[in-house]
């Protein structure tokens, strides 16, 4: 059945232009005149789904098709989902007002582990049976793909399948498959998951069977099926510069998290940092041409409106093109006042003069990501950034004008001590008296420095992996030292909730056990996890208990490099081998080069492509 949502429902929710569809740009099909109805979906709010540019890239390059219709799916709020209960209304699209269960594929976006329980919870709006083996051929098949689906195991029992690496070519492929399956007349659903097996990059979890050792680890992870690969390999798009873009964005009616024009200028990362997930799962690094981004740049302004560009990578300054990149854009900003904004910009390459140049229309904050407060364990870490680079850079921007700088670290890191975290305030206060140091004439009047600090949590495919991630005791044992030993006023403390840290933590490097416990968590009440106002961490403990799981096995247990892990059987083209590597240099504080300075030899040249090739 098609929605209707009528005034009396919007009139009873927060932010109703969420729910209604009919923004600018989006794309409206005759479902009929389609074989592939398919729902993105993305298990959060409207305001932050629509800050996603995997997001906007999918939906375009799918509706491309003829054949294929893409529609947006997202989490309801809490008092949407209210209203849809009471007026007996299931989980729809936002393009169609259709309930999703007149769709053939729905294709969750995993970004987020804390997200898990609105995947369920969506499942159960829509009225589908959320464990795979519970669906047959009338329900719409179930894939996921992003980040998470490199360590799916603890939702793998409510996949069909995923998609793993980079999705403009392998989503085309599956559902070229789809097709051919639907109109062979849909008979049985391991036919289609059969067929996408052989596809580089799919993953189809029940065709594997994991056995587990009496003391719970994994005693072998083993295919089932013949179509089945004994390793699944990701894939990623070789000539970057070339790949989809899309040249229209939908502009939506209310604020959106990053309502901006966003360029994305290259994926992957050369540099290496131990605890960084994104820098490994989407080596090798690959760019685009300025040309490429300023042709791109163009258009999306001219059908957008929009009054802001943001260049999108892990590291912006890495850009070798940005030169070029930046006075390019410069001569299309300056001109129609629009904003130019340079995230993740790297301290030891910071430059004044290029930050003075696309500050130009509006001067903003500055956050800078030195990770750790002492040079040990930067090194242990291999942030490759020194205090001297932290002060110089931080000089630079106080002389040029700027007033709010934010020092983003990490608590609970491996090999950390208690003079690792008084190390943070010492450098926070350092980048104080930089500002103070500053004659008076040529400095603002007014400073804010902020520290922020998150609490450190091992993932697949790091050289930490197989750390333990601190308790929740230690970890509020050194946010209260930290507290204890910033002085000054002018700066100010933040820090992150150490319970959804420990989730995080636990479905991180979680496997298949942990299913039952998010479905059960969900059947108890949770969902939005990662907004503090919804977030139920004693029913989660109470869910894990109920069902004899042993939250701390996933968390706080290190591992041998013998064991088996959960994600054994995933390719992420970085070798085991280069990450015990790097694991063995970080206890010794030893610094790897960026890739540009010299290869580490990590597997990732086996793509044949990008930064190892230049």
């Amino acid at each position: 059945m098609t929605i209707t949502l009528k005034d009396k429902i919007l009139s009873k929710v927060t932010k109703p232009t969420r729910y209604t569809g009919g923004e600018l740009n989006a794309v409206i099909k005759d479902p009929a005149s389609v074989d592939v109805r398919f729902g993105f979906c993305f298990a959060d709010t409207y305001e932050i789904a629509m800050s996603h540019l995997g997001l906007k890239i999918l939906y375009h390059t799918l509706n491309d098709r003829p054949d294929t219709y893409c529609e947006r799916v997202f989490a309801p709020w809490t008092d949407m989902e209210e209203q849809m209960k009471e007026h007996g209304m299931k989980l729809f699209a936002l393009e169609s007002g259709d309930e999703v269960t007149r769709f053939d594929i729905l294709g969750f976006t995993m970004q987020y582990e804390l997200s898990y329980s609105n995947i369920v919870n969506m499942l159960m709006l829509a009225d589908i049976p959320v464990r795979a083996k519970d669906r047959d051929e009338s329900c719409p098949i179930v894939c996921g793909g992003g980040p998470c689906a490199y360590n799916a195991e603890p939702v793998a029992d409510i996949f069909d399948f995923f998609m793993l690496g980079e999705g403009e070519e392998l989503i085309h492929e599956i559902t070229d498959e789809y097709i051919k399956w639907k109109k062979s007349g849909k008979k049985n659903k391991k036919d289609y998951l059969e067929a996408i097996a052989k596809i580089e990059g799919v993953y189809v979890p029940s065709f594997y069977d994991v056995e587990y050792n009496a003391n719970g680890t994994v005693k072998s992870i083993t295919p089932n099926n013949t179509n089945a690969p004994a390793k699944i390999r990701k894939r990623i798009m070789k000539d970057f510069d070339t790949t989809y873009a899309p040249e229209t964005i939908i502009v939506p009616f209310g604020e959106v998290v990053h309502d901006r024009v966003m360029l994305e200028l290259m994926r992957g990362c050369l540099r290496g940092c131990r605890f960084c997930q994104a820098g490994y799962i989407y080596r090798p690094l690959r760019e685009r041409k300025s040309d490429t981004l300023l042709n791109l740049a163009d258009k999306l302004l001219s059908c957008s409106g929009y009054d802001e560009i943001s260049l999108s990578s892990l590291s912006t300054s890495d850009f070798s093109g940005l030169p070029d990149l930046t006075e390019g854009l410069l001569g299309i900003t300056e001109k129609k006042k629009i904003g130019l904004s340079l995230p993740s910009l790297r301290i030891d390459n910071f430059s004044l003069e290029l930050m003075e140049k696309v500050q130009k229309v509006r001067k903003t904050g500055i956050t800078f990501a030195p990770e750790a407060g002492t040079q040990r364990l930067r090194d242990v870490i291999n942030k490759n950034i020194t205090e001297e680079n932290i002060l110089h850079s931080t000089a630079l921007l106080f002389s040029g004008g700027w007033t709010n700088v934010k020092l983003y670290f990490m608590i609970g890191l491996p090999t950390e001590t208690a003079e690792d975290v008084e190390g943070i305030a010492e450098l926070a206060h350092k980048v104080l008296d930089t500002y103070y140091a500053i004659p008076k004439e040529e400095r603002a009047k007014q400073i804010n420095i902020t520290v922020s600090t998150s609490s450190f949590v091992p993932k697949p495919f790091t050289p930490f992996q197989w750390e333990p991630m601190n308790t929740r005791d230690m970890l509020i044992e050194k946010q209260n030292m930290l507290k204890g030993a910033i002085r000054s006023k002018k700066i100010k403390y933040n820090w992150h909730d150490n319970k959804t840290s420990y989730l995080e933590g636990v479905f991180a490097r979680g496997d298949r056990r942990l299913c039952e416990v998010i479905i059960r968590a969900v059947e108890k009440g949770c969902k939005f996890d990662g907004w503090d106002e919804h977030f139920k961490f004693d029913t989660w403990l109470e869910a894990f208990d109920e069902l004899g799981v042993d939250p701390d096995f996933y968390c706080t247990r290190a591992r041998s490099y013998d064991e088996i892990l959960p994600w054994e059987h995933i390719d992420v083209g970085v070798t085991k081998k280069f990450l015990i590597r790097e694991s063995e240099k970080a206890r010794a504080g030893e610094t790897t080069p960026n890739c540009r300075e010299k290869c580490a030899g990590c597997g990732a040249n086996s793509f044949g492509t990008g930064v190892c090739y230049e």
